[in-house]
């Protein structure tokens, strides 16, 4: 078992997190949740024949934007802690940056960059760089081949952020990380909470 840093870190309720659900009055799913060009992205509908322009114009893909990838890694649990990274504002909406902006993209295949930047329940956290990856494999499985991840600790976040995030920008050092058992099923435990 990890020895617990942070016995008492503060603890956000899952209503307090951002979320596009609880703003809309509908409930999202099927063809009009942005999550599922996420998760399935070849939509049979629209690949029928018989459907006119104006049923593809309405299932169109939307863009995916800061909301959707905070959705997708908020669920993370902390390998310390009961709680999520979401609750406990390890991961913020505010600290998700896609470039270029969905406003601005060309097609549904431009290259878009993700930058996530993690900020630790403490300074001296020693699991930071097993949550990044998690951040970092959670994104690469569930994102379309055209997003490209880096996930850093934020600027003064952490006592040693520079070297935590030369090991998660290294691709070598993650493939390394990744072929280890026993940190391979941390990583699973971690994300047993994300929902497909």
């Amino acid at each position: 078992m990890v020895e617990i840093q942070n016995a008492n870190p503060t603890v956000l309720d899952v209503s307090q997190l951002p979320s596009r659900s609880r703003k809309s009055a509908t409930v999202r799913s099927g063809p009009d949740s942005k999550c599922d060009s996420i998760l399935y992205p070849k939509r049979p509908w629209l690949s029928s024949t018989s459907s006119s322009s104006d049923e593809e114009d309405e299932y169109e893909e939307e863009p995916v934007d800061e909301q959707d990838i905070y959705d997708l890694i908020a669920t993370i649990s902390d390998p310390e802690h009961p709680t999520t990274l979401g609750q406990l504002s390890v991961v913020r909406l505010p600290d998700i940056h896609l470039a270029p902006p969905p406003t601005e993209r060309l097609g549904p295949n431009s290259l878009v960059t993700v930058a996530v930047e993690l900020t630790p329940t403490v300074n001296h956290c020693s699991l930071a760089t097993v949550i990044g990856l998690a951040v970092r494999c959670r994104l690469e499985q569930t994102l379309p081949p055209n997003y490209r991840v880096d996930v850093t600790m934020k600027d003064g976040s952490h006592a040693q952020d520079d070297q935590v995030n030369k090991q998660l920008g290294d691709k070598e050092r993650v493939a390394a990380a990744l072929e280890n058992d026993t940190l391979r099923k941390m990583l699973d435990d971690m994300l047993k909470t994300c929902s497909m």
